[in-house]
């Protein structure tokens, strides 16, 4: 069972090469996106690196990129039930994507985890994620229990945002499952990161995301302050909306009762 192109191996290749340059200029390497020369004074630490590393991490990698699609495929199936089920589909847009071996990389190294594949499987939970945006906060735990109570999805971490948000406002619920995929020869359980938002707490984060982490911005107290705002803002338009929906819905129902 093949999940990823081999063009993605080939970018996760060059990234790799980038990290396995020996410890001293490992940052330097991994931050430095746009640098495209190697050090070959350490090409032997890169080349046993490689013989050690490449073939499982892409391997690794196609199991999680087939997660992904398993959970995909469940929240698009809850999707078309929903839409019969309900007068609207409360799930607006359904996301994935796959952490970078950069990203991975330096994580590793912040946490002081030594690099192997059983330590990235055992440590890093996020590499697989799946962004599911809701209409209401109260479709999210709706459409989260769906989720759970299906027999092949196991629950391993729940944090709820809403319930404690984040000190910069953000507001969501996130879960790390495992969910098994079925390969020509074996059966496998991965871990995938669920990120349940808004369709306005959406919003806040993508941009706040894009401000915050665009090289050389530089953000003030002034501007944190304000993101915080708009955070707390958009958490209220979540709630007026919901509110606004609840009275029409009871309104229309009131009226449909009162023809009987």
């Amino acid at each position: 069972m093949k999940c990823i192109k081999n063009e993605v191996f080939r970018s996760a290749e060059i990234r790799l090469e980038r990290f396995a340059m020996g410890t001293s200029q490992t940052s330097l390497l991994l931050l430095d996106r746009g640098g495209d020369v190697l050090n070959l004074a350490n090409a032997q630490v890169f080349n046993r690196w490689l013989k050690t590393y490449a073939t499982p991490y892409r391997e690794m990698m196609s199991f999680y990129t087939c997660a992904l699609m398993e959970v995909e495929t469940k929240f698009r199936v809850l999707s078309e039930d929903l839409s019969f089920a309900f007068e609207r589909n409360p799930i607006e847009t359904i996301q994935t994507r796959l952490k970078t071996p950069e990203s991975i990389m330096n994580k590793l190294i912040r946490r002081g985890i030594p690099l192997s594949i059983e330590d990235i499987e055992t440590n890093i939970h996020d590499i697989a994620g799946v962004r599911v945006v809701c209409t209401f906060q109260s479709d999210i735990y709706m459409l989260a229990e769906s989720f759970l109570s299906q027999d092949d999805v196991t629950l391993i971490q729940r944090k709820d945002y809403f319930q404690n948000p984040k000190p910069n406002g953000y507001r969501s619920l996130h879960l790390i499952v495992s969910v098994p995929i079925f390969l020509h020869n074996e059966k496998k359980s991965m871990k995938v990161e669920v990120q349940l938002r808004t369709l306005a707490m959406d919003l806040w984060a993508s941009t706040e995301h894009k401000i915050r982490y665009k090289k050389d911005n530089h953000i003030s107290p002034e501007d944190n302050q304000a993101l915080l705002e708009c955070a707390h803002s958009c958490s209220e338009i979540d709630r007026k909306l919901e509110e606004i929906y609840s009275h029409v819905k009871k309104s229309k129902q009131e009226q449909e009762n009162m023809k009987l």
